[in-house]
């Protein structure tokens, strides 16, 4: 059975980003690394916070680019090269503007969007934009131009943030389905809860 071998949470290094909407994806792996007891260790080799160990059933590694958002594929790239981890086994989770808080989406492939962290992994992986995704929602600001400063500069209220780490809380079952690559059923939960 095929397996899930890494999971990637993206970001911007040091405390001044920790807790704004553009670090969700990040806050969430440390959030499974914290649940299933995976060390993360500053890994200077891949540019990234780096853990292994067993998460619903399975070995895989957990990892959040020290980089900046813009160059997370430079980590991504070169763990993916040195432990040869295909795109197609790997879960990105990144912010998403398109959804309100609380809701989180699977996504198999595609573009990037607009979203510099997902290009920058996609031609850290050759152009190879077969990953999958999960879409975290921390809103839109309303307007293009202040989009920069919404993701970045302000730290997410705290009834959004709670709205979103209680959707990233799952239940084991659809932590294992992702595990395992059972996408179809993961997106079914996932998918059925509708926008809140």
């Amino acid at each position: 059975m095929a397996m899930l071998k890494l999971i990637v949470g993206l970001g911007n290094p040091g405390p001044r980003y920790a807790a704004t909407r553009h670090n969700i994806g990040a806050s969430w792996v440390r959030q499974l690394a914290a649940r299933y007891g995976i060390n993360l260790y500053l890994e200077t080799k891949f540019k990234g916070e780096l853990g292994y160990g067993q998460m619903a059933g399975a070995a895989l590694r957990l990892l959040v680019p020290d980089t900046f958002m813009n160059n997370s594929g430079d980590s991504v790239g070169a763990l993916a090269r040195y432990y040869k981890i295909a795109p197609e086994e790997m879960l990105v989770a990144y912010d998403e503007m398109a959804f309100a808080p609380g809701v989180v989406r699977l996504k198999a492939g595609g573009g990037d969007n607009g979203h510099n962290g997902l290009k920058s992994v996609r031609a850290g992986c050759g152009n190879n934009g077969n990953f999958h995704r999960l879409r975290i929602g921390v809103g839109h600001p309303g307007d293009k131009g202040l989009v920069t400063a919404y993701l970045t500069q302000h730290t997410m209220p705290a009834d959004q943030r709670a709205l979103a780490e209680q959707a990233l809380d799952m239940p084991e079952s659809l932590v294992k389905d992702m595990v395992q690559m059972n996408w179809q059923a993961a997106m079914n939960v996932l998918h059925a809860t509708g926008d809140k």
